[in-house]
């Protein structure tokens, strides 16, 4: 398992590189624009050039792109729906152009419109957006916490999905602790990781877990609260090991997405405290 982080790609996408080698990092996800803005941003190609060869140089194993959280690709608004595509297709452009395994969303939710109508609109979507994906860049359905109208917060809606775009072989999925605890996928025990994971090989396949996120939670199992906690600092503590140490997982990328101290993101401390965790259940 490589252990890594989201960090800034400030002053420069290469710079993403610096930043999770200073962490002592294995791995690294990034945004590939201003989170806060539709507007993407124009990379030059030294930068992307620069970013190729850091990677190697460093051994950084996995690379993953996240998409904005502005995406909504189940959104009614026709405004929202064609700015959440044309930003998706921008993300994999430049996750394709670094050689990035893949490009990390959220599929957004479907704002009462209903499940089924979400699901037409978000295929149609991704069916435009895979067009894009190169090389070995996939995209990844990351579930997702929340209420009612969120479209991806089970092991089956991501499926359905899947299903819905006949199985795209450059389709998967990325697993977050956070969120399969607050949706009540109870990931601190052993034997319900156990269950999950076979839900998972059952419905879409292990083959399509591409990557995972780990994070500890603020709120309860069940509450539909997306509260990302440090690690061995939420509701999960030690038991997240659980989910870490899951013989199934053990090829996979793990990146934090962690509030770290005085919300200043995932650091070296952060990556050494799962380094440790994993190790202790492992063992």
């Amino acid at each position: 398992m490589e252990f890594g982080a989201h960090v800034s790609a400030g002053g420069g996408i290469d710079t993403a590189i610096d930043r999770i080698v200073a962490m002592g990092g294995d791995c690294v996800q990034l945004f590939t624009q201003s989170p806060r803005m539709w507007r993407p941003t124009d990379h030059h190609p030294k930068a992307l050039e620069s970013f190729r060869a850091k990677r190697a140089e460093h051994a950084i194993g996995g690379v993953v792109c996240h998409a904005l959280y502005l995406v909504n690709l189940a959104a009614p608004d026709d405004v929202i729906y064609e700015k959440s595509i044309a930003t998706m297709r921008t993300t994999v452009d430049v996750a394709c152009a670094i050689e990035a395994d893949g490009v990390i969303f959220h599929v957004g939710s479907h704002l009462g419109a209903g499940f089924e109508a979400g699901l037409e609109r978000t295929a149609a979507a991704l069916a435009q957006v895979l067009e894009r994906c190169a090389g070995d860049t996939w995209l990844l359905i990351e579930n997702s916490a929340g209420t009612g109208a969120t479209i991806g917060r089970s092991i089956d809606e991501i499926g359905v999905l899947i299903d819905r775009l006949d199985g795209h072989p450059r389709l998967g999925v990325c697993l977050d602790s956070c969120h399969l605890y607050a949706t009540g996928y109870d990931v601190t025990e052993p034997a319900r990781v156990d269950a999950l994971v076979s839900e998972l090989d059952e419905r879409i396949g292990l083959d399509r877990l591409r990557a995972l996120h780990v994070n500890d939670s603020q709120t309860a199992l069940g509450s539909n609260r997306d509260r990302h906690a440090n690690i061995l600092e939420g509701l999960m503590g030690e038991n997240l090991g659980a989910f870490l140490a899951h013989p199934s997982l053990q090829d996979l990328s793990a990146y934090l997405e962690v509030p770290g101290v005085d919300k200043g993101g995932a650091n070296a401390e952060e990556i050494r405290k799962l380094r440790e965790l994993h190790s202790r259940w492992v063992a």
